[in-house]
């Protein structure tokens, strides 16, 4: 987390957009100054009326008073003119400035979160992560839409009013002014005060949207086991919590303006007195005591509004930091700079150790050789490190120890879209995205054509049930493809693996939820389009890779046993043991279930 505030963060980040900053912030003053113009207007029809020659345009050469008030018309049109103009041009420029660091800050933290290695998401929930990206920036966006502004004609006011009052009267200025250090002495106690009320008010809405995001996954679960009751409890304790922050908050930024009003009414009576005072004397014009009066409402009134103001300031400031932080987060996996022009898909991993954060190792010392082109099968007890292979593969995760290469070349000199865009992944969880079919086959090989799109889907036998759909493959399957059987998910998954047609194929446990038809076509599909490409198979159901050139058997860690089907069961070891479990030869299980 950065030490800096989060306002100079954020003007770091939009340094880039000085020049809309810098037009955005000149159209405010320039209101300003001309939406103060007004009370001096009214002074100079007072004065003409009282001083007649002697008022101000009178002795700057206006004698005749008809032409005095016809001056002061045009003043007053040309004011009121162009204090629309710059109202216009403020709100053109902060709105749009406000939607542009919207826009951006909202893709370049998505992009930034792509980036990020898969242990940092362990920690952080779904809809943690969408509140930041969501209701946080969204935070900032209804700040800069007005109250960037307002905090800039409030310094403007204060300014452009103190310069009128110490021309017109030092005197009445010193004591219209003094409420103002107290004012601003109380609105920094103000922030400090606020700021970390705040953050922990967005704290509190981001454990919220975690609950909810989860609860609508899981919502199928919920409804199993008749968990509505506890989850909805569950809910109502963290929303609790921010109610509770809320609450904190609210007590402290609702005082504000009371407290500041209270100080304010001494300036302005200060002022009505004193000043009238001076102008039964003499000592000032009639008509400079009208724009005195005038301008101190509008010099002290403004002041109250300062607690909403800084309220909604603290707000931004508290997501900003969210934000930026989540920004500043650097990735512990890091992309190489190698980028081959050809994979022949030799994978080897060399003295690898690996262990989870936080948990005890899983592969320690472990070596592994697949050689191009050959079909690998990983087969083994939960928790013997399976899938942990693919994860480092694929650079999901790295070792701790040892080193893996492709061709030779080590994982971590690799690019990361040229690893990963080399292997086509046909995991156990398969995750489909909201759309057609065609775009779900057609997912990271988007500009394929129609042709292409089905002849991957006949190498994974998924033709049939797609012509079986309403709209074939313009059938959209819902959310996660929920529309969609697993045999059907799972082989729009193969789909689009093989239209990837990558020199690595990864099977994950892919036939492990499948029922038999579909294990088959899967088994069929993988005997046509593992040809001349590097397989590895990791295996629920030993049926499914027995006909691999090489099979190990991992447990613990370690690989326990390794060869060819027929050379596996001869040595009747674990292997042996867990095809005859399958088979129905053998009842009783020695070790744990095969995962």
């Amino acid at each position: 987390m950065s030490s800096r505030a989060p306002l100079i963060r954020l003007l770091s980040y939009a340094a880039h957009h000085r020049r809309q900053v810098t037009l955005a912030t000149t159209s405010s003053v320039l209101n300003k100054i001309f939406d103060l113009a007004p009370p001096m207007l009214i002074g100079m029809a007072v004065d003409i009326v009282v001083e007649r020659q002697d008022s101000l345009l009178g002795r700057l050469g206006v004698e005749d008073l008809h032409y005095q008030l016809g001056v002061l018309a045009v003043l007053t049109v040309l004011i009121w003119g162009l204090e629309s103009l710059f109202e216009f041009a403020l709100k053109w420029w902060w709105r749009n400035l406000a939607q542009t660091l919207q826009h951006e800050l909202r893709l370049d933290a998505y992009g930034h979160i792509q980036n990020l290695e898969m242990a940092w998401f362990e920690d952080r929930s779904t809809g943690g992560l969408m509140a930041i990206l969501n209701d946080d920036i969204n935070q900032l966006e209804r700040f800069l839409d007005g109250g960037a502004n307002d905090l800039i004609q409030v310094g403007t006011t204060v300014v452009v009013i103190s310069a009128a009052f110490f021309w017109i009267s030092p005197g009445v200025a010193t004591l219209s002014l003094l409420p103002i250090p107290v004012i601003l002495w109380g609105s920094f106690r103000f922030q400090a005060r606020i700021a970390p009320r705040y953050l922990a008010v967005r704290e509190r809405a981001a454990q919220v949207a975690g609950q909810l995001s989860n609860n609508l996954q899981g919502i199928e679960t919920i409804k199993s086991f008749v968990a509505e009751t506890h989850e909805v409890d569950r809910v109502a304790a963290l929303s609790d919590d921010y109610r509770v922050a809320n609450r904190s908050a609210i007590g402290l930024s609702s005082a504000f303006s009371p407290m500041i009003r209270m100080v304010i009414v001494v300036g302005f009576t200060a002022t009505l007195v004193y000043g009238g005072m001076l102008a039964i004397d003499g000592v000032i014009a009639v008509g400079s005591y009208s724009v005195l009066i005038f301008l101190t409402q509008r010099l002290l009134w403004p002041l109250t509004r300062l607690g909403t103001t800084f309220d909604d300031y603290q707000r931004a400031m508290a997501s900003t930091s969210r934000v930026l932080d989540l920004l500043d987060t650097e990735p512990d996996i890091v992309s190489g700079d190698v980028a081959p022009t050809s994979v022949a898909g030799h994978i080897r991993f060399d003295s690898v150790g690996f262990a989870y954060p936080d948990r005890d190792p899983i592969l320690s010392e472990f070596d592994l050789d697949i050689p191009a082109g050959s079909t690998l099968a990983v087969v083994g007890p939960t928790g013997s490190g399976k899938s942990t292979l693919v994860r480092l593969m694929l650079r999901f995760y790295d070792p701790q120890h040892g080193v893996i290469t492709l061709d030779g070349t080590p994982l971590s000199d690799l690019k990361l879209s040229a690893l990963r865009g080399s292997v086509g992944l046909v995991s156990q969880s398969v995750f489909l995205f909201s759309g057609t079919v065609r775009d779900n086959i057609a997912y990271g090989t988007f500009g394929s054509s129609d042709a292409e799109i089905a002849s991957a889907a006949a190498a994974a036998e998924a033709t049939e049930f797609i012509e079986e759909l309403p709209d074939g493959m313009r059938t959209a399957i819902g959310e996660r493809g929920q529309k969609l059987s697993g045999g059907q998910q799972q082989r729009l998954s193969l789909a689009r693996a093989i239209l990837k047609n990558p020199p690595i194929l990864v099977l994950d446990e892919a036939t492990s939820a499948v029922d038999n038809k579909t294990e088959a076509a899967i088994q069929r599909s993988l005997a046509k389009v593992s040809k001349g490409r590097t397989t590895i198979v990791i295996a629920h159901r030993l049926s499914t890779i027995r006909h691999a050139d090489h099979i190990v058997v991992m447990e613990d860690g370690r690989i326990a046993e390794a060869g060819t089907h027929e050379a596996l069961l001869a040595i009747e070891g674990l292997y042996a043991h867990l095809w005859r479990v399958q088979t129905g030869d053998q009842v009783e299980v020695r070790t744990s279930t095969v995962g």
